[in-house]
């Protein structure tokens, strides 16, 4: 799969105009066609589709499920969220897979979008310490000072470490958030010593624990670890779209829950080797298959097993937005409008 190439001059005007949701199609959505086989064509953008935290998307793919539905999928890559959301918002995708966090965060700058199957019930997310500096790292609070990598400023590993440091005392600019993006450049920038640590998630951690270039210090792959250190259930990568184009396209919108339910069933009754099977083998190369299937045994059960909304996460994560981003906190957000569990449902 051919990732969307887009021209700078093209990406800088649609991002910019995306803020009014007026232009490059974001404001009017199209209703959604068909190819010459009768697929409804929808094209989806993932924040790092080689990512264990995104992987229901290739293996939704490879195992048919699109196709068996009727849909044509014409998925592209995007390293961070918050320029897949960009895109989205401009009328260059459809829909997005990415974390839940950002309908929330877009809600309060006056955007409407809505989770419509969540993917996981936990974030997936490891902060990093370099191997060098982790007897110095022992908490958050002595972020103070350090460079951290985020995949992009604005994404929801920056909303992460923001509110890590902000949990521990620390005030805006104590710490330096880095945009080193994931996987290789991610290993890259801790190697060459650009960052102090960061957030990443799978396979970037097992490179990085692989190369004894860098140890965990807070660790959110399970439900258990994400409520420890964020106070709750954490409800993170999702399938989101505009409200406009749910409410022209319910269609599409059906089929891509009933897609995605069907792909969280097969993962909750497969092993990680039968999953890893499943996926293209370059995504696992530069850290083995056997490295690859360990971790994915590990954090499995950060994989929603219905897609449903956990009751208690859409005020999670507003707790933990409201900690820090000033778009949120002290303005009124209307949960109910960011999530729907009515399509999951029907698929059930």
């Amino acid at each position: 799969m051919i990732p969307v190439k887009k021209s700078l001059a093209v990406a800088v005007t649609c991002s910019a105009l995306a803020l009014s949701l007026t232009a490059c199609g974001g404001g009017s959505p199209k209703t959604a066609t068909k190819n010459a086989s009768g697929e409804i064509t929808v094209r989806i953008m993932v924040g790092g589709l080689d990512k264990q935290i995104y992987l229901p998307v290739m293996l939704a793919k490879n195992l048919g499920y699109f196709k068996a539905q009727g849909i044509n999928a014409v998925l592209s890559d995007e390293p961070a969220g918050v320029d897949a959301e960009t895109d989205m918002l401009a009328g260059q995708q459809d829909a997005v897979v990415g974390f839940y966090d950002h309908n929330i965060d877009l809600q309060s700058k006056g955007k409407s979008t809505q989770s419509v199957v969540q993917l996981l019930q936990a974030p997936g997310e490891v902060e990093m310490i370099r191997s060098d500096e982790s007897d110095s790292v022992k908490t958050p609070a002595d972020f103070k000072g350090k460079k951290l990598g985020v995949t992009g400023l604005g994404s929801s590993t920056n909303f992460l470490t923001q509110y890590l440091e902000a949990k521990s005392g620390l005030k805006p600019g104590d710490a330096t958030s880095i945009a080193v993006g994931a996987g290789s450049t991610f290993v890259a920038a801790v190697k060459n010593k650009q960052i102090d640590g960061g957030m990443t998630t799978e396979p970037t951690i097992s490179m990085l624990e692989k190369q004894g270039l860098a140890k965990p210090l807070i660790d959110m792959r399970t439900a258990a670890g994400a409520k420890a250190a964020l106070g709750g259930t954490y409800p993170a990568s999702c399938l989101y779209l505009t409200q406009a184009y749910i409410q022209k396209n319910p269609e599409a919108v059906q089929k891509l829950a009933n897609v995605f339910v069907e792909t969280l069933k097969w993962i909750q009754g497969h092993s990680g080797t039968e999953i890893a099977d499943k996926m293209p083998a370059d995504y696992y190369a530069g850290v083995g298959k056997d490295t690859y299937v360990k971790a994915l045994e590990n954090e499995k059960g950060m994989y929603s097993p219905d897609g449903l909304m956990p009751s208690d996460g859409p005020q999670t994560v507003l707790n933990v937005l409201s900690a820090f981003d000033p778009t949120v906190k002290g303005h009124t957000v209307d949960l109910s409008k960011t999530f729907t569990n009515e399509y999951v449902q029907k698929a059930k």
